[in-house]
């Protein structure tokens, strides 16, 4: 059985959720009452938060990546960042990880294109509305992003 790591803390709500998330789908699956292996790093969101805030994304890179690394070198095969925000360097993030990471963003493209949907409404903090990638990540599919 893998192993899955969460970046978590970002907030205790959305960490909280993909936890909840991840045991229902895996019972669903696996009905011997076992549960799988997770891993969750609780991160600093202050930090976070006010590294985006000064557009200090380099920054906010290497503090996720090493958060990253933490969680294969406690023995994560694969990662995911539980929160939109910090997807604003994913692809950055994913090129300095050791292990796997799963996006929130191509995920709900993907579950957005199996329901057929052609509009999709996008809400978020800040940071997830303006910085774009959604909007990247959906430029791709005929599926039109409504921003209030």
């Amino acid at each position: 059985m893998k192993t899955v790591g969460i970046i978590g803390g970002i907030g205790p709500e959305s960490t909280v959720e993909y936890y909840r998330l991840i045991i229902a789908s895996y019972r669903e699956q696996k009905q011997d009452g076992s549960y799988p292996s997770i891993i969750i790093n609780s991160i600093d969101v202050t930090k976070m938060l006010g590294l985006i805030a000064a557009n200090e994304l380099a920054e906010v890179t290497l503090y996720l990546a090493d958060e990253v690394q933490r969680l294969a070198s406690a023995g994560a095969d694969f990662g995911v960042l539980a929160a939109n925000t910090p997807h604003i360097v994913f692809d950055e993030i994913c090129r300095q990880s050791p292990i796997p990471l799963l996006s929130i963003v191509q995920a709900t493209r993907e579950a957005a294109r199996e329901l057929g949907l052609k509009r999709l409404g996008l809400f978020g903090t800040r940071f997830t509305m303006q910085a774009g990638f959604y909007q990247d990540v959906f430029s791709s599919e005929e599926i039109t992003l409504i921003l209030p």
